[in-house]
């Protein structure tokens, strides 16, 4: 049995902001739905991803805005990931070099922090 990891939320202080960054990151706005005064939810994926990420208000997550810091995402090439989120404004640390693979993490304007990870060579 395949288990697929679909959906991760991530805490936002102001839906719309985040919204703005994340699209400008390159995210695809999948959905954005404003079921009632106390519930709007919005879901994002990544390009090329299968996990989509989701942010709102009246979801009832439990980590505060800023929390989010354990998601970490495969790309091919660390370098142009990082150009990618420095061009589009967003605030990413240089490239870290590990046995393990080549990591560039940055933050999204609540501060929930991102891992990208560029595979080592097999």
């Amino acid at each position: 049995m395949d288990w697929k990891i679909e959906l991760i939320f991530v805490p936002v202080s102001d839906v719309d902001r985040a919204k703005e960054f994340y699209e400008g990151i390159g995210f695809h706005a999948d959905h954005d739905q404003q079921v009632d005064d106390g519930l709007r939810f919005v879901q994002m994926t990544p390009p090329g991803s299968a996990c989509s990420i989701a942010f709102g208000t009246g979801l009832g997550l439990t980590l505060a805005p800023g929390q989010q810091d354990t998601i970490q995402v495969v790309v091919p090439d660390a370098d142009a990931a990082l150009a990618q989120l420095r061009d589009a404004g967003a605030t990413a640390e240089g490239v870290d070099e590990q046995d393990w693979g080549r990591f560039v993490t940055f933050a999204d304007p609540d501060g929930n922090r991102w891992t990208l990870q560029q595979l080592p060579a097999r």
